[in-house]
């Protein structure tokens, strides 16, 4: 797949994600009573959640990365280590 072609697949990727944080942000105001913000400002928020759940996701995919790591090079024997 060329670089140009990914790139499309990761931009059209974070469109779906902002669509379903502003949904998601529709729906919680509705619940809550509130007023439903314009949509310069609900689009906004929509992008602030979307960016801290990736970060969220990034670091702790690191971390339970590693800890497989971690837990994988504890359960091996010598013998594993030979093949």
């Amino acid at each position: 797949m060329d670089k140009e072609t990914k790139e499309e697949i990761k931009r059209l990727a974070r469109k779906a994600e902002i669509r379903v944080a502003e949904a998601v942000l529709r729906w919680k105001y509705k619940k809550e009573g509130k007023e439903i913000p314009e949509d310069p400002d609900l689009q906004h928020q929509s992008q602030e959640v979307t960016d801290q759940a990736r970060d969220i996701i990034r670091k702790r995919g690191k971390n339970i990365l590693s800890e497989f790591k971690k837990a994988y090079r504890k359960g091996k024997t010598p013998e594993d280590e030979r093949h």
